[in-house]
């Protein structure tokens, strides 16, 4: 015997929905959700901050970093004084990881050992709260940074020999007078360099030195000068690219490479000052002989000439 097959559906429920229930409902849910999600944004907004920081942070520590500049030596390349508002300079730090920093570009470099060796540390605040907002305005350039770090422009490379200057005043690489557009001078009537005697710089390392000529302790001055004054690339940080801020300072940083157009000196490297007037004494010296016989050539024209009358 063949039973029936029963009905998938209950006898008792309509075989139709209503739809003007289902529209109530639907309304009733698109308001529970618009209502959860105005709630959620409060929650997530948190959030959203957070992973903001993070990726910032990991941008600043790997790519690229805004440093705040601290003093004058690079004037007017780049602004900064104790006390002021600096210069907020974007670092680029992947440049070096594909090509080797050049003479003329501007650099953020960790000072090596004789630079900081009689350096004090900077002194750290004692309230934690204001320590830790001094931490994370280093990180996004919001306050100087608490390692010794500079910047400066790069002048020699490794191999070349570097000296303090040439009859014109200028600084001298592998017997060429360099071409510095970029140089300030505090006193505008005093356009005069301290001389210093030739630094062949070792391969790996770079001559750096201000803009802000006489204003600027550097190679010429740091560790004691010479060979303790030269910065290993190792130390170099990245390359100053854009000043960020202030809005009325914004611009590329001048990578002007001084040893583009440099000229010949005369003679190499230039002499010490009293080895240049040497020349000079001796053309001096010389000539009182050459005065003298020509004066008795020309008595004795002149009684030739007289007896022949």
């Amino acid at each position: 015997m063949v039973e029936p097959v029963p009905s998938s559906a209950p006898e008792d429920e309509p075989e139709f929905e209503d739809h003007a229930d289902s529209g109530e409902k639907g309304k009733r849910s698109k308001k529970h959700r618009k209502a959860k999600k105005q709630r959620s944004f409060w929650v997530e907004l948190p959030i959203l901050i957070v992973v903001a920081l993070v990726l910032a942070f990991v941008f600043q520590q790997f790519f690229a970093r805004v440093y705040t500049i601290p003093s004058g030596s690079m004037e007017t390349t780049l602004h900064g004084c104790p006390g002021c508002y600096g210069d907020k300079v974007l670092v680029d730090k992947i440049t070096y990881d594909f090509t080797d920093p050049g003479p003329g570009d501007v650099v953020v470099f960790k000072g090596p050992e004789p630079w900081v060796e009689n350096e004090t540390t900077s002194q750290e605040s004692g309230n934690p709260v204001v320590r830790f907002f001094q931490d994370i305005g280093s990180v996004f350039g919001l306050a100087p940074p608490d390692e010794r770090d500079f910047v400066k422009r790069i002048i020699a490379t490794g191999g070349q020999t570097v000296s303090c200057c040439d009859a014109q005043n200028h600084v001298v690489v592998d017997g060429k007078a360099l071409n510095e557009p970029y140089i300030h001078w505090e006193d505008p009537t005093d356009q005069r360099q301290e001389p210093f005697e030739p630094v062949k710089v070792p391969q790996g390392d770079v001559w750096v030195m201000g803009d802000n000529r006489n204003d600027s302790c550097d190679s010429r001055c740091q560790g004691g000068g010479g060979l303790r004054g030269v910065v290993p690339v190792a130390n170099i940080i990245g390359k100053a690219r854009i000043i960020v801020l202030p809005p009325g300072r914004w611009g590329g940083v001048s990578d002007t490479n001084p040893q583009a157009n440099a000229q010949p000196v005369a003679l190499g490297m230039s002499a010490p000052s009293w080895q240049q007037g040497v020349p000079i004494g001796f053309g001096m010296v010389a000539a009182w002989p050459t005065l003298a016989l020509s004066r008795k050539l020309g008595s004795g024209v002149r009684e030739a000439v007289k007896r022949k009358r």
